[in-house]
Parts: structure tokens; sequence; C-alpha cells
């Protein structure tokens, strides 16, 4: 529509500018005539009467020419217009098909509905109807039962409780008698295992023990100045000291590691004068550890002097002297094994004098089973088999390098009674009360806990730790407890020491139940 008006306008417009230019033409003409005779005013009237008309035609002819051109266009834009609108009724068709299907299938499943519904209701009261039913029959069954066993349902489900529970607890027992039984048929494993596990559960202590030395240090901004820049200062001081040095997170302390015990010693006593003096720089290092290697190796050798006469044992090599001397910056679990040699020492001449044997060479057996320890780091194998190498080398008495080598062997497996004698006096030493020592605080905490845990079962009257916290003897009440649930309770009871406590070695827990009966006669 609005094509057409526009056509209209042009047709106007046009025809409109033709009538203003015959009119200017003819003004302009009719003016030039007025000038010009009559006749020559007739032919120019007539010419530009003819040119009007032209002007006119012509304009005519674009006018309609442009109206042709906007139908044109306006009729391209109808058949568009009339295709989309025809998709759009297509499309419209086959939506209104589709919800009519959904229409379609949407009654279908509210009619199947309606349908399950209906058979759901019949059988929900058929259902409650058969319940009805059952719980009348079983009222008569338990009416019945009642009347023949002579017990109420409540006495009866107690009844039946109790002999399913007196029932899997002989189970219980019966399969626990078979593993036990199968434990013992493989116990060279059981054993192995045993030990791996103790070596796990003792190796770091002992190795963190054996191995590190720690220097209180006055605040954390000493341990920047021992690191130094870009590490220089702690580098080269475990260069000149052969020792690794620990500066971690750990509030004033500063921890030497290194397996040889107389070179940690040196670098721990290098460490604490550089912190004394303030100055730690690599020429101040090597400066102090100079002066603290002297230091130690007078005190070694002092101490290889001493240990003769602390121990009454005379004419050692200077080589075994040396390393006896070393043996005062070693310790074993919190025991030192300068004092430790000597005691055996000491001990071993004890025993040999009440059997008759030489208290002299049972001293001298005593004071070097345990000097492989000095030089145990450099070679490979246990301090047993070292030192008696390093005996065999200097040419020591047979009876001493045995000793050395033997003292933690079988006893049967030597010919000379100093052997045994040593492995004897090595154990009285590592063992009696306060030589590998544990602070009477933690010592009472262990068999607290240990007789805690023991308390915690149901039955139990009393519990006591023995033998140091190694075995724990456990009263059960007979009355509340029987035997298979005495061996329940004594295996729950190991497995609970296992889960929650820690300790060295193995724990033995007996439990015992009687029956005591006691009168009074008046």
């Amino acid at each position: 529509m609005e094509y057409v008006i526009g056509i209209i306008i042009g047709l106007v417009a046009g025809a409109g500018a033709a009538a203003a230019a015959v009119f200017f033409v003819m003004k302009g003409k009719v003016e030039a005539a007025t000038k010009l005779s009559l006749g020559e005013a007739d032919r120019l009237k007539e010419e530009a009467k003819k040119q009007a008309e032209n002007i006119l035609a012509t304009a005519r002819l674009e006018a309609k020419n442009e109206a042709l051109k906007h139908r044109e266009k306006i009729e391209q834009e109808l058949d568009k217009d009339r295709k989309e609108v025809k998709e759009l009724e297509k499309r419209i068709a086959k939506r209104e098909e589709s919800i009519e299907q959904k229409f379609e299938m949407l009654d279908r499943k509210a009619d199947q509905l309606e349908k399950r519904e209906q058979e759901v209701a019949k059988a929900q009261a058929h259902v409650e109807q058969l319940e009805q039913d059952h719980q009348v029959l079983v009222e008569e069954v338990r009416a019945k039962l009642s009347q023949v066993a002579e017990m109420s349902p409540e006495e009866a489900r107690r009844e039946l409780l109790e002999r399913i529970d007196a029932q899997i607890v002989t189970e219980k027992a019966d399969r626990i008698k078979k593993m036990i039984e199968t434990v013992e048929e493989t116990v060279d494993e059981k054993a192995k295992w045993t030990i791996s596990q103790a070596i796990c559960r003792l190796a770091s202590e002992h190795t963190g023990e054996t191995t590190t030395s720690t220097v209180e240090i006055p605040s954390d901004e000493v341990k920047g100045r021992i690191i130094g820049r870009e590490g220089r200062n702690i580098r080269h001081f475990e260069r000149v000291t052969g020792v690794d040095v620990i500066v971690d997170d750990t509030p004033g302390l500063v921890v030497v590691s290194c397996f040889d015990s107389v070179r940690r010693e040196i670098a721990r006593r290098t460490l604490e004068k550089l912190i004394q003096d303030g100055r730690i720089h690599p020429a101040r290092i090597e400066e102090i550890h100079e002066l603290c290697t002297k230091e130690v190796d007078k005190e070694v050798i002092e101490a290889g002097k001493q240990i003769q006469f602390d121990a009454d044992v005379h004419n050692i090599h200077p080589k075994a002297q040396r390393l006896l001397g070393r043996l005062k910056f070693r310790s074993s679990y919190g025991q030192n094994n300068y004092k430790h040699s000597v005691e055996v020492a000491h001990i071993m001449g004890m025993m040999a004098s009440e059997l008759g044997l030489d208290p002299k060479l049972a001293r001298r057996c005593g004071l070097m089973h345990d000097i492989g320890k000095a030089i145990d780091h450099e070679k490979e194998g246990g301090h047993p088999l070292v030192g008696k190498e390093f005996l065999i080398s200097i040419g020591e008495r047979p009876e001493v390098i045995e000793s050395a080598g033997g003292h933690h062997d079988q006893p049967m497996h030597h010919k000379y009674p100093y052997v045994s004698l040593a492995a004897a006096a090595d154990a009285i030493s590592a063992s009696r009360p306060g030589a590998r020592r544990e602070s009477m605080e933690r010592y009472v905490q262990r068999l607290t806990a240990l007789e805690a845990v023991a308390k915690s079962f149901e039955g139990v009257s009393e519990a006591f730790a023995m033998q140091a916290g190694r075995e724990l003897r456990v009263l059960v009440n007979s009355k509340k407890v029987s035997d298979d649930e005495a061996l329940l309770i004594c295996r729950q009871m190991a497995e609970k020491i296992e889960d929650e406590l820690t300790y060295p070695g193995e724990i033995r827990v007996t439990l015992m139940r009687e029956t005591r009966v006691t009168e009074y006669a008046r």
C-alpha cells in the first residue's frame, strides 16, 4: 500500500513538474513574443506548445516507468510474503497435528493409570485382608504354643536368644581354636614375621639415637647465620666435618647426623663453639674444627687409657685402646657403650670367680665384647663380626675373639665358657633397671594404659601389668564369663592392645577364670 501511494505521489509530482516547465517556457516565450512580430509570436507559441507537450509526454512516460518498477518490486515482496505465510501455515499445521497426537497419548495414559489405580486399590484391600487373617492365625498359634510350652511369648523369645548367643559363642571359640592350631603349624613363618615387624618398629628409633646429635641455639636468627648466604656456610661445614646438618622448623634446635660417633661429636662441638663465638664463615669453621678435632682425639686417647684402670685390664694393644676410647661417644638405647663395656667386664669377672675360671681373662673378654661398635659404620656386617675380625688382626687371645664374635649367639654353639659369660653379662648390663633408661612417668603411663585396656572389657574384675609391662594378667568373673567367652575376650584384648598401644617387643596376655568359694567358721 505504501508503494502505491508513492507511485501516485510520483505521478502527481511529475505532472506538476511538467506543468511548471510548460508554464515557465510559455511565459518566456510570451515575454519574447512581445518583442517580436505577431507572426513570429504565433510560430514561437506553437513551438513552445509542442515542446511543452513533449516534456509532458516524457514526464508521463518516466512516471509510468517508475510506477511499473515500483509495482514489480511490490509484487516480488508480496510473493515472498505469501511464501513465508505458506511455510508458517505448514509449520502450524504440523504442530497442531503433533499436539493432537500428544493429547491422544495423554488420554490413553490417563486411562491406563486409572485402571492401574483401581487394580492397586483392589490388591491393597486384598493384602490388608490377608494381613488381618495372618494376624488372627498368629495370635491363635501363639496362644496354643503358650499353652503347650507353659511360658509367655517374652519368655520364649528370651530363651531362644540365649540359646542362639550360647551357640554363637561356642562356634566362635571353635573357630579361634582352629585358627590357633593353624598358626601353630606355621609358627616359623609367624616368628619371622614378628621379628621383621619388631625390626621395623625399633629401627627408626635406634637409628635416630645412634646417628644424630642435637645442638641448642639461642634464637632462630642463628639458623640463618649457620646456613649463610646461598648456603655457603652450611655446605662448607658439612664438607669439612663430614656430617649432615639438618636445619628445619624445630625451634631452638639444629640436628647433626652421622654414623661415625666421633666425627659427629667433633661436628657438634664445632657448631656449639661457632655459635658461642658468633663468627660463622668458612675460615673460622676450619679453624674451630681443627681445634675440636684435637680436643676429641685427646679425650679418646685418655679414655682408652682410663678404661684399662676402670676395668682392671692391662696390656691392651694401642689400636684396641683407641677404639675402646671411641666408645665414650657411642650410645645404644640410652646406655653409654664405654660404661657398658666396663660394667660387663666386672660382671664377667665376678661370674668367672664363682665358676672357678680366670677372672682377669673374663674381664678382658667383657671389656672388648663390643669393640666392633667403634668401627661398625666403616665395615659391612654387625658389630660382633666386625669386632671379631679386628681382634684377629691384632692377634688377641681366642677366648676374647670368640666372646666378641659370639656374645649374641646361642651359648651351645661355642667351646669357650667365656662366650656364654659374655652373653649373660651383656644381657644383665643392658636389662638392669636404669641401664637403658625410660622416664618413670612414661613407664607408669604405659603400665596404666595397659591395665586400662584390660579393664575396659565386660566381666573383667582385676588386671595386673607384670614384668615391666611385658605380661598382662587378667582375672574375670566366672559367673559372668564362660570358658568360651574367656577365649574370645583374651583374643580381643590382645588385638586392642596392638591397635591402641605402643610398646617394645611383645606383651603376653594371660586371662584366668576360676570359681572361688569362701566360707567362714565361727
